[in-house]
């Protein structure tokens, strides 16, 4: 039996490696899920309830900003997929959701968490993310080191966690972002686990080698980086690329756990009723 994942396609036509690595993640799947993708922001949908496996991809602007119609349809898709798994006993029928960097900060505003700002300066790069305790005992991060890196890409973040709506949800913050002694900036939450079933990072988990490198061949990126950042910033994110297995184990770690584990489970559930 297959499967049905939806991939919502968060960057309103912006190009991107992002769409182009989670389209190669799901792929790989084929044997075990049909996908379908939605243009979220572009054609003001979303998919409807009857797929077991979502992810909602990062993309471009406030994260708190819609047009009031694609935006009221996402919101009102996690909440009635947080309320189908309430009620749902069987975890083979339950909906099992992925949020990545604007869908994430989208998705802890809907639930509460914390508060949504924007950073003083953009984070771009590769960067070292740190497990908290709970983030040790995850499955989601299990393979990874502490720290393990991570592709970057921000204007905003998630801070200033509102611990009661996570005791009461029964949510856990797994990672905080590097540590920076120099600033007195509080780091920004990297990845939530909001309940078994819906997961969630700051960062760019489908992020691998050859996007980066795609990317920053391109005169327009390098001029990019250069104008918001410095010529150390740009090396230094070169330099990182020299050692491509740092994110590449998170690449292959990350998103496929997480369709794995969704996978599991629902077999699981088929298989005890079977």
């Amino acid at each position: 039996m297959k499967y049905k994942l939806a991939l919502l396609n968060m960057y309103d036509g912006h190009p991107n490696q992002g769409m182009r690595a989670l389209r190669e993640i799901v792929s790989a799947y084929g044997e075990q899920i049909d996908w379908e993708e939605f243009d979220v922001r572009r054609d003001d949908v979303v998919p409807d309830e009857s797929f077991d496996i979502y992810i909602s991809s990062g993309g471009p602007g406030h994260p708190l900003e819609g047009n009031g119609i694609w935006d009221d349809k996402w919101n009102r898709l996690v909440a009635n997929l947080w309320q189908h798994n309430k009620i749902c006993e069987n975890i083979s029928r339950r909906k099992y959701v992925f949020f990545i960097c604007h869908s994430f900060q989208m998705a802890c505003h809907h639930f509460g968490l914390g508060t949504i700002n924007r950073r003083v300066v953009s984070s771009f790069g590769i960067y070292p993310c740190h497990k908290t305790p709970n983030g040790h005992n995850d499955r989601l991060l299990e393979g990874l080191d502490d720290p393990y890196y991570v592709v970057d890409s921000r204007d905003y973040q998630l801070v200033q966690p509102r611990l009661k709506v996570f005791r009461d949800h029964g949510a856990q913050i797994l990672s905080l972002e590097k540590m920076r002694s120099h600033v007195l900036y509080e780091r920004a939450i990297m990845a939530v686990r909001f309940s078994e079933e819906f997961v969630g990072t700051q960062f760019h988990p489908e992020a691998d080698p050859y996007g980066m490198k795609a990317y920053f061949s391109q005169e327009e990126a390098r001029a990019t980086v250069l104008k918001n950042h410095s010529v150390r910033k740009y090396n230094d994110m070169v330099r990182n690329l020299e050692n491509p297995e740092r994110i590449a184990r998170t690449h292959r770690r990350i998103i496929p756990g997480f369709i794995e584990d969704s996978i599991e489970k629902l077999s699981a559930g088929k298989k005890a009723r079977a």
